[in-house]
């Protein structure tokens, strides 16, 4: 696999492109995208037989940490306000439709979108993956607006956002897009879906419960355990979340082992279900809950 210090200068020079990008988003998007691939490697290679494409060809890992990189500026770009009210509209515009960006300052955009399309396996890969971008940041922004509102969400609502907002399915999407995974074939199945939901949601409550801390230090109120205790003062909320964690991961392993997938979701999901002890525990940046993290709010 490429070397982490040439994939970091690759993402890091893309990401000169854009405004407001930060050396944290390529190195979170490096550093996160290695956990994933080196997760998935040995069925990776089992593919390859079929689809023909290397598990260690470099242009395939830097546009895959490229767009890793892209949804923590997305994310920060909402949370964080890095660029304008405008220019994120038009951003979110080009990269949802596949089109270059209509202000200056957000080149990189139409690089790795028509890259993305280039590189795509199957073609229906890239047709979602504007899809899902558009969900993803359409999830920002309710979830930003509804953090900074008078009317706060029940948590079935927050939930049923952060499942968008978590980013999985841009994620798995890119994925199969560059390694021919299969997955718009894959949709059509009401398991997968099923499957696709509830590790998005847990997803969402374990970022949630690891950043909490830092989300109320930095008076940031899109988060489950925040929401849940301003609402219910009282309720014992973090066993509640750590139970509702519980319960998500039982039905997918239920649904895991009912139903089989093809290499390499299995490894994939079980990679995805087990972010909260092998990524967000080792940051030494963004995900980290102590004071030496540097005060970063954990990202969506």
């Amino acid at each position: 696999m490429i070397q982490t210090e040439r994939a970091l200068q690759q993402v890091l020079e893309w990401g000169r492109s854009l405004t407001g990008f930060a050396d944290e988003h390529a190195e979170e998007a490096v550093r996160g995208g290695q956990y994933i691939l080196q997760r998935i490697h040995p069925s990776l290679r089992d593919t390859s037989a079929r689809t023909g494409r290397d598990p260690q060809d470099e242009t395939l890992i830097v546009a895959f940490y490229r767009e890793l990189a892209l949804l923590f500026w997305l994310d920060d770009c909402n949370d964080l306000g890095l660029i304008a009210p405008e220019q994120l509209a038009a951003v979110e515009h080009a990269l949802g439709q596949g089109v270059p960006c209509a202000l200056p300052g957000f080149e990189g955009c139409a690089v790795l979108r028509a890259s993305l399309a280039a590189l795509a396996y199957d073609r229906r890969d890239y047709a979602q993956l504007l899809d899902d971008t558009r969900c993803y940041c359409a999830a920002l922004r309710a979830g930003h607006a509804q953090a900074a509102g008078a009317e706060r969400w029940s948590y079935a609502e927050y939930l049923h956002n952060g499942i968008d907002s978590i980013a999985y399915a841009n994620v798995f999407c890119c994925l199969s897009l560059l390694w021919g995974l299969d997955m718009a074939t894959l949709r059509a199945r009401p398991t997968f879906r099923q499957v696709l939901r509830l590790i998005s949601a847990i997803g969402r409550l374990q970022n949630d419960l690891h950043g909490r801390d830092k989300d109320r230090s930095a008076g940031e109120a899109d988060n489950a355990a925040i929401l849940l205790q301003q609402r219910y003062p009282a309720m014992p909320v973090i066993d509640f979340l750590n139970d509702e964690l519980a319960g998500h991961t039982r039905m997918l392993h239920r649904v895991m082992a009912e139903e089989r997938f093809p290499a390499p979701w299995g490894p994939l999901i079980e990679a995805m279900a087990a972010l909260r002890a092998h990524y967000y525990q080792t940051s030494t940046s963004r995900y980290r809950s102590d004071a030496a993290g540097g005060g970063q709010r954990t990202p969506a």
